[in-house]
């Protein structure tokens, strides 16, 4: 299974005092990141609503926003007056220390906190509040992963095309140095035997041999592609596993490409040269793909 790190939901729950509103999104991430808003009257569940989400998603950056819209009669502002005069007493204060001639703007004292409550909201439903966002939440977290699954779900296509390309790939640099190999171990043969005997004057056959098996073992490529084929064998038994591993399917990209990366410094034939800049482009293909991954 992959997920993505990418989604959105909302979900509401309507109840007699009004309508509860959960909005979640998330992005990519090297690790879990959570980022709880709730309004006032929601503010003291954050550690509750910041539980269940890590508990109930993966790596990403998660935001959180809730909100109530209050039926009518369940926020029936009322005005604190002594928290009000207290601001506005030391806001004026301050102004006259400063020079300052401008009294203190009410309407902005009311957006201050303890100023505007609903004793209402917070005595007759405070309990029913926390249950109804832990609830809500829960369901919108529930979306978000069905969401992150279905666009996981188109991930994981995108990767398995890719992998059989590089796959093909290794294929043909294993078919072409197959086909290549005695030829160019003939011009090499011919090159140690040329070199020796421009030096020695004559060319021993064991001394061309040993010296033609110490240059091919430096041009065989073979246990660089056998190794690639385990690491594919690998990706596709995580790709299809119960969980979506991101990481280590990032992991056995690089060691994937690092066998690649020894490939092309072993190869000085053009036609193999190609062939390991395409696999290499692939593989970043495949990488770009999986860092969207949870």
């Amino acid at each position: 299974m992959m997920r993505s790190m990418t989604g959105f939901a909302r979900e509401t729950g309507e109840y007699e005092w009004g309508t509860l509103s959960v909005e979640l999104s998330s992005v990519n991430h090297r690790y879990q990141e959570l980022s709880v808003r709730l309004s006032r009257e929601l503010a003291s569940f954050e550690p509750e609503a910041g539980a269940i989400l890590r508990s109930a998603l993966g790596r990403g950056k998660v935001r959180l926003f809730a909100e109530i819209a209050w039926a009518p009669g369940y926020k029936t502002p009322v005005i604190d007056g002594e928290a009000l005069k207290s601001y506005y007493d030391r806001l004026l204060d301050l102004g006259r220390e400063l020079g300052a001639e401008e009294k203190p703007d009410i309407q902005a004292l009311l957006s201050l906190p303890g100023v505007l409550d609903s004793p209402s909201a917070r005595s007759s439903v405070g309990d029913e509040l926390g249950e109804a966002l832990a609830e809500t939440v829960k369901r919108a977290a529930s979306s978000l992963t069905g969401m992150r699954e279905r666009e996981g779900e188109a991930l994981k296509q995108a990767v398995e095309g890719y992998l059989a390309d590089f796959e093909s790939l290794l294929g043909s640099m294993e078919e072409y140095w197959n086909k290549r190999k005695d030829e160019l171990l003939e011009e090499l043969k011919a090159r140690v035997t040329a070199l020796l005997e421009g030096v020695t004057g004559e060319a021993d056959e064991a001394r061309v041999a040993q010296e033609i098996v110490i240059m091919a073992d430096k041009w065989d490529v073979s246990e660089e592609a056998v190794r690639s084929r385990s690491h594919c064998a690998q990706f596709k038994s995580i790709l299809n596993g119960p969980a979506s591993e991101g990481r280590k399917l990032d992991f056995l990209i690089q060691e994937m490409n690092r066998e690649v990366n020894t490939m092309g410094s072993k190869i000085t034939d053009a036609e193999l040269r190609w062939m390991v800049v395409e696999a290499k482009s692939t593989l970043e293909k495949m990488r770009e793909q999986i860092q969207n991954a949870e």
